[in-house]
């Protein structure tokens, strides 16, 4: 398993440490799988995605209406209630992602369109404009918010804001609009979501 050896993992004392493996919540019938870069070290530690203290993922999911009820990291098990399922491009948990190396981003990228050839989900959202360009390394535009031309396998591709706290690109407000923009485009109900948009 990789071991942490950036500058910030040693100031935390996680130089040599060998942090878990985050597991996948995908299930048969998934309708949306939502992709991160990798995890982060709370996240790795808890067990859970998108766990770190500052992260507005799940508060964002309920604010949009894509979940019927307030729920926390603790709950990503629960997320194919709901038709949606959650993985990460890079499996090793980082500080931050300046440790990442091309052959990591690269198998990810294998691994990836394989869970989608498997699954079939709707829609891939895409959580940060940099999970796009890890996703697509040879597309060099502006890349939006929203629905892309891009594709993976026969899913849509859909670009979401990265919800970490220390984005500072998108403010609250834009962040939920875009996850908002999500439901609009499933425009039929989630299990358990409601159906007006």
């Amino acid at each position: 398993m990789p071991r942490i050896i950036s500058a910030a993992a040693s100031r935390k004392g996680l130089r040599h440490t060998v942090l878990p493996s985050l597991r996948d919540r995908i299930e048969p019938g998934v309708e949306v799988l939502f992709v991160g870069i990798n995890p982060g070290v709370r996240s790795a530690l808890t067990g859970h995605h998108f766990a770190g203290f500052s992260n507005r993922f799940w508060k964002l999911l309920y604010e949009s209406r894509l979940v019927p009820e307030p729920i926390t990291f603790s709950d990503d098990g629960r997320l194919p209630e709901w038709g949606f399922g959650i993985t990460n491009i890079v499996r090793r948990a980082t500080p931050g992602i300046d440790t990442l190396l091309p052959h990591e981003y690269a198998g990810g990228r294998t691994r990836l369109l394989a869970k989608v050839r498997r699954f079939h989900p709707q829609v891939v959202a895409l959580v940060g404009v940099t999970v796009f360009r890890a996703m697509f390394p040879g597309y060099k535009g502006p890349v939006a918010l929203g629905l892309q031309a891009q594709t993976l396998g026969d899913s849509a591709v859909f670009v979401l804001p990265n919800t970490s706290g220390r984005n500072a690109n998108f403010s609250y407000e834009e962040m939920l609009a875009a996850f908002r923009s999500l439901r609009r485009y499933l425009r039929r109900p989630v299990k358990g979501r409601p159906a007006n948009v």
